[in-house]
């Protein structure tokens, strides 16, 4: 390929070098230029056939514009400049729509307003991109599901503060990640008759171009389209859009945070898990060595842009009387852009996770490193009976401390205070200082979440 025939994209979103790693070429799909312009003319169709079948204009009319309005008789160069001049792509459509239909053009566009047509057409737009962001979800669950069951009883160490803190399994870290989806998803449901529904209420959004029809055409207009009908005029009522996107940011932020984990835990000095093996990939241009987490990195990228447009999106809801200023153009760069990222950083899960390569001996290593100090607590709660709480806090801090001193196990240090070995013989002290012991209910909690997944899944 010569230069000169190198697409000209410049966001990554597009680029031929990084669309596939941002993105999915079915939401690219889904917010192209050309789907955009389609939705446009399916809106401009569904209007003239809803009022042709409440009365409005004659059925012919609406035949004739349904017939004769095709995307393939659209100049695109020409609709271009034309939107330069007006600021707006309707009005150049309509010109091209008018011109296709002949005598039955003069129909076309009846009563509408050009917001009408555009928001309606990404209503449609949201709907389908959120039908795609849902089964995303789906698969990822299920992918959750079968890691979480797998590792239910696969100790490791839990970490606060990025200190050791108490042993935990992995199976209910991944647990907890799937409990973050299945309350996405849950909202995604309940978000869906919200969004996905019509625009169409003319000039000010009273309908008054149509008279006593108005309430008919848009419910059947919404019923053409398998929209929703809204209580009242959209036009600068934003929370719908501003609720998907912030949606949007919810999903990729849970991302952001199993990206987290996953960069911390397979970077060298912990070395438990890694994202499935693809020669050369995460490679590095001057240390053969390396294998960057890549699938994570662009989740967490993914899930910071996401988060810079669900504010816009909320600065965009500021919207002044009863048709905005610049507010609502701020959407245009925010929703599809916010989209095509999701659905980037969801294929990057389904991939990092649906292979991901977990090192349970080298959790049980790192569980280890500490020498007993990581169930303190355990030993503190089977001595406290004996002792007292307090008193045995002091003891087990005395042990730790000793450990940390000069060495040695939790076990060895504690079956050297006489104050211990009265109430504990050895065997209890190594039950107490066995990390595999005191996993709390981390298991159960595992089967909780799977029971309450797979309910939720139907």
């Amino acid at each position: 390929m010569s230069s000169t025939s190198i697409p000209m994209a410049s966001t990554v979103v597009d680029s031929i070098l990084f669309r596939d790693a941002f993105g999915t070429a079915k939401m690219r799909s889904l917010f192209s230029d050309r789907a955009l312009i389609q939705r446009y003319i399916d809106v401009e169709v569904a209007l003239a056939k809803a009022e042709a079948r409440v009365g409005v204009i004659p059925r012919e009319a609406a035949e004739t514009i349904a017939r004769e309005s095709t995307i393939e008789r659209i100049d695109f160069d020409h609709m271009r400049e034309e939107t330069d001049i007006v600021g707006y792509p309707i009005l150049p459509l309509v010109h091209q729509l008018v011109a296709m239909c002949g005598e039955a053009g003069r129909y076309v566009h009846w009563g509408a307003t050009t917001q009408d047509i555009m928001d309606s057409a990404v209503a449609l737009q949201v709907r389908d991109a959120l039908d795609g962001v849902d089964a995303d979800i789906r698969e990822l669950r299920a992918i959750l599901a079968g890691l979480a069951k797998k590792y239910r009883d696969t100790p490791m160490a839990g970490r606060t503060h990025l200190q050791q803190a108490l042993p935990v399994t992995f199976g209910y870290k991944v647990a907890i990640w799937l409990a973050m989806f299945d309350r996405h998803q849950q909202r995604l449901a309940e978000l869906r008759p919200r969004v996905a529904v019509v625009e169409f209420a003319g000039a000010a959004g009273t309908l008054a171009s149509l008279g006593d029809k108005g309430f008919e055409v848009q419910q059947a207009m919404a019923e053409e389209l398998g929209l929703g009908v809204p209580a009242t005029t959209w036009h600068v009522a934003r929370d719908g859009f501003a609720e998907a996107v912030n949606l949007l940011a919810l999903v990729t932020g849970s991302l952001g945070k199993i990206a987290l984990d996953i960069m911390i835990m397979a970077s060298t000095e912990f070395a438990e898990v890694y994202e499935p093996f693809v020669k050369g990939r995460g490679a590095s241009s001057t240390m053969p060595q390396k294998r960057n987490p890549i699938s994570s990195e662009l989740m967490l990228a993914a899930s910071k842009a996401v988060r810079q447009h669900a504010g816009l999106m909320v600065d965009a809801m500021v919207q002044d009387f009863e048709r905005a200023t610049g507010p609502w153009h701020a959407e245009w760069i925010a929703i599809p852009e916010s989209f095509i990222l999701t659905a980037g950083a969801l294929h990057q899960a389904k991939f990092a996770l649906g292979g991901l390569i977990v090192d349970a001996g080298r959790m049980k290593h790192n569980l280890g490193i500490s020498r007993g100090l990581i169930v303190a607590e355990a030993v503190m709660m089977g001595l406290a009976p004996h002792t007292g709480r307090q008193q045995a806090h002091d003891l087990v801090y005395d042990a730790c401390r000793s450990v940390n001193e000069k060495g040695g196990t939790l076990a060895e240090a504690l079956a050297a205070l006489p104050e211990v070995t009265r109430h504990l013989d050895r065997a209890a002290i190594d039950r107490l200082t066995e990390p595999a012991n005191y996993l709390g209910l981390a298991p159960q909690m595992v089967d909780r979440a799977l029971a309450l997944s797979a309910k939720a899944q139907h």
